[in-house]
């Protein structure tokens, strides 16, 4: 049976957890640091994270800031826009049902894989769910308050700032989180569910945030909006090295990617990732190969950097082990590449 690939998320999916964690009195760096995620992720929110990756982040962060529920109240200060531009095409939507249509049809492909959502209207009660299909369980909770928190605020841009749902649906069994929960979401909180789920009157499907906008009728959702242009998809795990790709640029943020902790941070053995890529006729060496060379005619473009800069953000000893590195890929030398382009 070929190995299940994790899903991937954007680092924009975490909110201002860095602020908010220090303002609890944490240490976002200690934080990251006992993940093994480099601190630049903070700095390129765009940039794909697998998914139990965050999981563990997000459990992490919980115990240094001693809260329990540490998901849901970073979740109170998190906005669907500010999610790139698949947020602000889902806030954008004519409706509600056109804001959780759009969210539907494009999280998989534009935010997060490996997570379900499902609306589903019976009589006159809406109930919009989250489901997360990665088998991982550190953190995952905190992931689904989080996750519960991102519907919520999808609904409340419609409807009004101080809306809250009929009932918020929870996975956790214990009885005494539920009042905590309830002071956090502000709204009735059931616990012991396969989902999490929110549930709310069905006529706020309809809601539209502005006159003449291009709302639902009656409860129907249909929307219809193009998808956000230029919005990099995330990896959808079917390819092996379109994975390796991902995680090989996190790498990059702390230096030269090394093979062990791209496959660490894959849930593989370093032998079993080289024998994945092999399966797709490539290898770690030709992967990084082409990332280091598209990263470096990237920064030689912009010309904001020098070329001794560059050598040590792609993770060489120095420039001139950079130079022969980019002359071998290109032909040419690195200064002769950027004043070839100007």
């Amino acid at each position: 049976m070929a190995q299940r690939q994790p899903g991937f998320t954007r680092a924009s999916a975490l909110g201002p957890i860095a602020d908010f964690v220090d303002g609890q009195g944490g240490s976002i760096s200690r934080v990251l640091d006992s993940v093994d995620l480099p601190h630049g992720i903070l700095e390129t929110p765009d940039l794909p994270v697998p998914l139990p990756l965050q999981f563990r982040l997000l459990a992490r962060a919980a115990r240094e800031t001693g809260d329990p529920h540490f998901g849901a109240r970073l979740g109170r200060e998190v906005r669907i826009e500010n999610l790139s531009a698949f947020g602000r095409w889902v806030s954008e939507a004519g409706s509600a049902g056109g804001a959780i249509e759009r969210s539907n049809r494009g999280l998989n492909v534009f935010l997060q894989t490996g997570t379900n959502l499902k609306l589903d209207c019976r009589g006159e009660e809406a109930r919009w769910s989250i489901e997360f299909l990665d088998p991982g369980f550190d953190g995952r909770y905190q992931n689904e308050l989080l996750g519960l928190s991102y519907l919520i605020d999808v609904v409340r841009s419609f409807v009004g700032p101080s809306w809250t749902p009929e009932v918020v649906c929870t996975t956790s069994t214990k009885a005494a989180q539920a009042g905590a929960l309830e002071q956090i979401f502000q709204a009735n909180v059931s616990i012991g569910h396969a989902v999490p789920t929110i549930a709310f009157p069905r006529k706020y499907l309809a809601a539209a945030k502005r006159r003449g906008a291009e709302a639902a009728r009656g409860g129907r959702i249909a929307d219809g909006g193009a998808p956000p242009r230029g919005e990099p998809l995330v990896p959808q795990g079917r390819d092996p090295a379109e994975a390796v790709l991902a995680v090989t640029r996190l790498a990059l943020l702390d230096g030269y990617p090394r093979i062990d902790w791209v496959a660490a941070k894959l849930g593989m053995t370093r032998r079993s990732l080289q024998r994945r890529l092999a399966e797709q006729g490539t290898t770690f060496s030709r992967v990084l190969d082409d990332l280091l060379r598209e990263q470096s005619k990237r920064l030689l473009a912009t010309g904001a950097m020098s070329i001794t800069e560059i050598a040590l953000r792609l993770g060489y000893a120095d420039a001139a082990h950079f130079s022969r590195a980019f002359k071998r890929w290109t032909g040419a030398s690195p200064i002769a590449y950027r004043r070839a382009r100007g």
